[in-house]
Formats: structure tokens, sequence, C-alpha cells
């Protein structure tokens, strides 16, 4: 087969020509919407050339919730026929409208949290955060428990899973941009706290576990610049304040005076007399 190329022209993309019989059948492309109430259709928003004798009329939606959406109603006409007929009636999303997200795969919809008592979350055989177990890891803390205890478990983590792990906690709210850390002292950073864990292997260097009781992280995984009040060098020493007595004051005008005397009998005559009030 030669070349032709000389012989044939290529087809010129030709813009469709606005057809003014199907342009003017407003009223007819209206009354074609039938699907609700005519106050839910509100004025003409413009008229688009689909093709030959082929228009879509739009109109503007009033129904609730449907801001910023459009009625297209689409029609057309034979040639030489001034009678025009309706192909489909749609409701279309403008540029402005409300749009429900995009739909997105059950795993990719899983939140931290999600998962609770009795619910199951398969891990697929080509997860990347996984590789197999009797792989050499570069993680010095897996080879040698690898080493030392044989082939344990089926799969570990990958340096892309503990990448993605390092990454979402160091940008969580056990990092040094958590609300918390940015209200602490400056020298109150994890890595410097006596309550601070550090994890092993290749994650030590970054991250440990908080066991201070009295702080929000307990059990945690935080980054060693992640920071609290509680740390175990925040030493601050109560200043004693000395407590006021207010002096002793006696009201002589509310005691009341009592006669005391001595009951027969209750004292030997032989015994010398003592004065009142003597024990």
């Amino acid at each position: 087969m030669g070349n032709n190329g000389l012989v044939t022209r290529p087809a010129s993309a030709r813009a469709a020509r606005l057809d003014q019989v199907c342009a003017a059948a407003v009223e007819v492309a209206r009354d074609a919407i039938t699907e609700v109430d005519a106050s839910d259709i509100g004025d003409h928003l413009q008229a688009v050339a689909e093709g030959d004798r082929l228009v879509t009329h739009y109109f503007e939606c009033r129904l609730a919730g449907y801001r910023g959406w459009r009625w297209a109603v689409t029609v057309t006409r034979v040639p030489r026929s001034r009678n025009v007929t309706v192909c489909e009636t749609v409701l279309l999303p403008g540029t402005d409208a409300m749009l429900a997200p995009g739909w997105l795969p059950w795993q990719e919809r899983l939140k931290p949290g999600d998962l609770g008592p009795g619910d199951l979350l398969p891990t697929p055989a080509d997860d990347d955060r996984l590789q197999p177990g009797y792989l050499l890891s570069d993680d010095p803390a897996v080879e040698e428990i690898a080493w030392e205890l044989g082939l344990g478990r089926a799969r570990v983590l990958s340096r892309e899973g503990r990448s993605e792990a390092a990454q979402r906690w160091y940008d969580g709210d056990h990092g040094p941009s958590a609300a918390i850390s940015a209200a602490a002292p400056a020298a109150a950073r994890c890595g410097t706290c006596g309550f601070y864990l550090p994890l092993a292997g290749a994650l030590r260097q970054a991250f440990g576990a908080c066991g201070n009781f009295y702080a929000p992280d307990d059990g945690r995984v935080v980054s060693a610049d992640h920071g609290c009040g509680a740390h175990s060098e925040t030493l601050i020493e109560a200043a004693e304040t000395p407590v006021e007595e207010m002096p002793t004051v006696y009201d002589d005008s509310a005691v009341e005076p009592v006669a005391v005397s001595r009951a027969p009998g209750s004292v030997e005559a032989a015994e010398p007399a003592e004065p009142y009030g003597h024990p």
C-alpha cells in the first residue's frame, strides 16, 4: 500500500451551528420537565448546539438541596420540519453545584478507630507495607530476632511500611506539631524525658513510648521532639506561704458567771482546805 496522503484530506472538525427552530423551542423544553412541580423550574439559562438540528436547553433548578444544578432538555427536529421533539430530560450539576464526594473502595474509606470489637480487617496478600519474614531486612533489630528465633512471623514491616508509619506518627497528634507539644516549654521534649521508652530497631532514633501515668500520651508512641508539661525535669518548688493567725479575742460580755460550791461530804473534814479551781 502506497502513501496516499496527497489524495486524501483530513475531515475538519466543524463546530455545530445553533439551529434557530430548536433554539426557539424554550417552552417545549420547559414543558418536558414533568418530574417536579413548575415552581421547581427556574429561568432559562442558555441553549447549546450539540449537533445539526440538536439543541440542549438549560433551566435553573430550584429544588431544595440542589443548589447550582440545572435542568437539561435536549430537543431536535427532522430536516425541513418545523416540529420540535424532545430527546431527553436530565438534571445536571453546574460549575458551583454541591456534589457528593467521590466513591472510594471500603478499604480506602477506613479511618483510625473504625475497627471495633468483633470486626475483621483482612490484609491484602500484596500489601506494600509488608514483606515475607524470610527476607533479610534493612532493620538490624528485625534481622537479629529473625536469626535468633528462626522463621517466626510470616510477614514483617517493609521499609515502605515503616516509613509510612513513621510519617503518620510524626504528622499526627503525638508529633512535634501537636497543640500540646507547641504549648509545652521548649526544653520539655520527650527525647530528654525520664519517662520516655525508646523503640527498638530503626525507629528508635525518632520514636518511643510515653510511660508517664499523668501525661496525656501515656502508653502511646510519641516522637522524640514531641513534648508536654509532664516532662520529668519540670521541677517547680512550691513557695511556702505563711498562714496568718488571727489573735484570740474574748468577749467578756458574753460570759455567764456560774456559782460553784462543794457538795456536802465531798471532802473529808480532816483534810486541809484547797482553793477553788485546783485539781
